[in-house]
C-alpha cells in the first residue's frame, strides 16, 4: 500500500493516474502511429495542444521547433517545478506486430518517447485538478528533437528558462524516462552523474594511393588507420581514471574501393563517452594528439573533427533523493531500486540541468510476462513497453509537482 503522508498530500495520485489511463493510453497511441523525427513535429503538437486545450494552462509553441510549453498557475504564489517530456521519434522500422504499430515507414517511437508525451499531459490534468493545492506553478516541457538534435538546448535558447521566459527561472526540475530494461513501475535514480557525455569523432587520413603490388611507391593509410584504433584505446586505458571513465568506439572504418589498389584516404568515425567535463577534456585533447602522430609515424596526415554532443546529465542529490521519497511514499516502499552506477548513453535533459537543479530518473516499463535481462532494449525495433506503468509515471510526475509546491522556500542558489 502507498505511504500516506502526514497532510495527505500525495495520497490517492495512483488512483487518480489510473482513472485517466484511458486517455493517457489513446494519446500514447495516436503518437505512437505517426511517429516523427527531429525538431520539426507538427503532428505530434497538433496531438499535445489538442490534449491540453481544455485545461486552464497558458500554451506557448516554439519559433523555429515543434515544442509546446505550457503553465499551470496555482492558486498562490511559490516556486516553479518544470517537468519535460520529450516527443521525437527514432530512424527504425518498427516490428513489435502491435495493433497500433507505426504507420510511418522507417520511424519509430522506439525509446518511450511516446509514453513521456501521454504522461506528461495526463499529469497536466491530474495537477490541473488539483490547482487549488499548489503554492507556485508548473512549467510544462513537451521537447522535440532528443534523439541527438539538442532540442532542450534549442529551446532554452528561445528562452525556456529566462527571466523573461514562459514562468520565469525555474526552481526545480524533473524529467522521467521509461525503460524497457527495469521492471514495470520501479523508480530508478542516483545523485551525480547519471548519464554520460557522448561526442562524435570523425578522422580522415590521407597517404597517396598506389598499386597494391608495389607498397613501397605508395603512403598506404590503412595501417595508419588500423594503428590509430589501438592507440586510441590505449590512450583510454593508460591515460584515464578508470575511477572516472571514458569509452571510446570507433564503429566506422573506410577505404579503398577493391583488392589491388591502395587508397589515398582512410575514414575512422565513433563516439566517445565521459563521466565528467575534466576527463571529456582531456580525451578529446588527447584524440587529436593520438591521431595526428599516429598518422605521421606512417608518413600520412590526419584531419580530425569532434562532432560535440550532449553534456553529462548530472542530477542534483536533492531532486534526486526528492524522486526516491516520493516514489515511495506513492507508488510503495519497494518501488525504489536505486542505480548504483551510471549508464554511458546520453541525454539531452543535461542542458536543462546545467541551468536549474533537478533529476531525472527511470520508470521501469518491461512488458508484462517479459524479463528485463532478455526484453528488447530501448531503441530496439522490436522494444514494447508496459502500459500499465504510465499510470505510475503520471503519479511520479504529479507528486513531484505537488511536493515542490507546497514548499515555503525557494531552491538555494
Amino acid at each position: 500500500m502507498p505511504l500516506a503522508t502526514p497532510d495527505g498530500l500525495l495520497t490517492g495520485l495512483v488512483e487518480q493516474a489510473t482513472e485517466l489511463q484511458p486517455r493517457t493510453v489513446a494519446l500514447r497511441r495516436a503518437v505512437h502511429l505517426r511517429p516523427e523525427q527531429g525538431l520539426l513535429l507538427p503532428e505530434t503538437q497538433a496531438a499535445v495542444l489538442t490534449e491540453l486545450a481544455d485545461l486552464p494552462l497558458q500554451v506557448h509553441t516554439g519559433r523555429l521547433l515543434s515544442s509546446v510549453v505550457a503553465v499551470l498557475d496555482g492558486s498562490r504564489p511559490g516556486p516553479t517545478v518544470l517537468l519535460r517530456g520529450d516527443m521525437d521519434a527514432l530512424p527504425l522500422t518498427e516490428e513489435t506486430g502491435l495493433p497500433f504499430a507505426s504507420q510511418v515507414s522507417g520511424t519509430m517511437h522506439a525509446c518511450g518517447h511516446d509514453t513521456h508525451v501521454a504522461m506528461l499531459a495526463s499529469a497536466a490534468r491530474l495537477l490541473a485538478a488539483r490547482r487549488d493545492e499548489l503554492a507556485g506553478r508548473v512549467l510544462l516541457m513537451f521537447q522535440p528533437g532528443e534523439e541527438g538534435y539538442h532540442g532542450a538546448r534549442h529551446m532554452i535558447d528561445e528562452g525556456l528558462l529566462g527571466v523573461d521566459g514562459p514562468a520565469g527561472v525555474p526552481d526545480w526540475a524533473f524529467a522521467l524516462h521509461i525503460s524497457a530494461k527495469v521492471a514495470s513501475g520501479q523508480v530508478r535514480t542516483r545523485p551525480g552523474p547519471i548519464m554520460a557525455a557522448a561526442d562524435v569523432l570523425k578522422v580522415t587520413v590521407t597517404g597517396r594511393g598506389g598499386h597494391a603490388s608495389a607498397p613501397h611507391d605508395a603512403l598506404d593509410p590503412v595501417p595508419a588507420a588500423a594503428a590509430m584504433v589501438g592507440a586510441l584505446q590505449t590512450m583510454i586505458t593508460r591515460r584515464v581514471d578508470a575511477l572516472d571513465p571514458a569509452v571510446l568506439t570507433i564503429a566506422h572504418i573506410r577505404a579503398g574501393s577493391t583488392s589491388n589498389i591502395i587508397p589515398e584516404t582512410a575514414f575512422l568515425e565513433g563516439t566517445l563517452r565521459t563521466l565528467s567535463d575534466p576527463v571529456r577534456t582531456f580525451v578529446l585533447d588527447g584524440l587529436h594528439r593520438v591521431c595526428t602522430h599516429t598518422a605521421a609515424a606512417y608518413g600520412c596526415t590526419a584531419e580530425i573533427e569532434i562532432v560535440p554532443g550532449y553534456p553529462v546529465t548530472v542530477n542534483d542529490p536533492d531532486a534526486a533523493e526528492r524522486i526516491e521519497r516520493l516514489a515511495r511514499a506513492v507508488l510503495g516502499a519497494d518501488a525504489v531500486n536505486p542505480m548504483a552506477e551510471p549508464i554511458m548513453g546520453a541525454e539531452d535533459f543535461a542542458y536543462v540541468l546545467q541551468h536549474v537543479p533537478g533529476a531525472m530518473a527511470f520508470v521501469g516499463g518491461c512488458p508484462p510476462g517479459s524479463d528485463p535481462d532478455t526484453a528488447a532494449p530501448n531503441h530496439s525495433n522490436r522494444v514494447v513497453f508496459d502500459e500499465d506503468a504510465m499510470a505510475r509515471g503520471v503519479a511520479t510526475y504529479a507528486a513531484l509537482a505537488l511536493d515542490v509546491l507546497r514548499d515555503s522556500g525557494r531552491a538555494p542558489a
